[in-house]
């Protein structure tokens, strides 16, 4: 089977405002950088896994199966990751690597990027798109801190908060297109962590777990606290 890679790197829209602020230094050096937009921010770089799995009678073998999920536990198939299958795929296999998919907790992703097309006849083109935030450039000591009578933004302003925030983001899309809120808020998700952290010695670890369960239910506590 054939593995193609492809990285493609999108850049946060707060970099707009860095290049415009660059731009304007070509007009007025003394106020250029005297802003508070960043020069350096996240970067979101996204690899492409393709993986094409042999299904000639539209179903995947026990064997062929056997593979994809090896595949899968060597990629490191985790949170973040997402999982598209071609769209000319038979309803059979999909829902097969689908279940594959499900054992590492992950869902197939609606819709699917470009390199899932073209797959080999007879077998179905699986793509793990892998996403990645870094700030390149950070720390940035290009230029000394001293003297600095215009009172300039440093090169490195900026790149403790925006490095913090690309390494402890969950999913690294987030930073490029957000989530939409729920239609409607609710009181019990909101609540469940506050119950986990109370009742538990060790939050949301196994070993709290053992050593002293819940007290209450959560849906009870719920709705003693209502």
């Amino acid at each position: 089977m054939n593995i193609v890679t492809k990285e493609v790197t999108m850049r946060k829209l707060l970099l707009v405002p860095a290049l415009l602020s660059g731009l304007s230094a070509c007009q007025s050096p003394t106020t250029a950088s005297q802003g508070l937009e960043p020069l350096h921010v996240p970067v979101v770089s996204t690899t492409d896994y393709v993986w094409d799995a042999g299904a000639q009678s539209g179903a995947l073998s026990s064997e062929e199966a056997a593979r994809l999920d090896g595949w899968f536990a060597g990629l490191g198939l985790d949170f973040g990751d997402s999982i598209y299958i071609a769209p000319e795929s038979s309803p059979i296999a999909r829902s097969q690597v689908a279940q594959i998919a499900g054992s590492y907790g992950l869902l197939v992703s609606a819709g699917a990027p470009a390199s899932a097309t073209g797959g080999v006849p007879g077998a179905v083109r699986v793509v793990v798109s892998r996403r990645r935030a870094t700030v390149p450039g950070c720390p940035d000591w290009s230029r000394p801190s001293t003297p600095n009578f215009g009172n300039d933004s440093l090169p490195s302003f900026g790149c403790g908060v925006n490095t913090n925030l690309a390494m402890q983001v969950a999913d690294p899309q987030d930073l490029l297109r957000g989530r939409a809120g729920l239609a409607a808020e609710d009181a019990q998700a909101a609540a469940k962590a506050i119950i986990m952290y109370r009742n538990w010695v060790h939050t949301a670890l196994r070993q709290g777990q053992q050593d002293r369960p819940l007290k209450y239910s959560l849906t009870s506590s719920i709705k003693e606290q209502k």
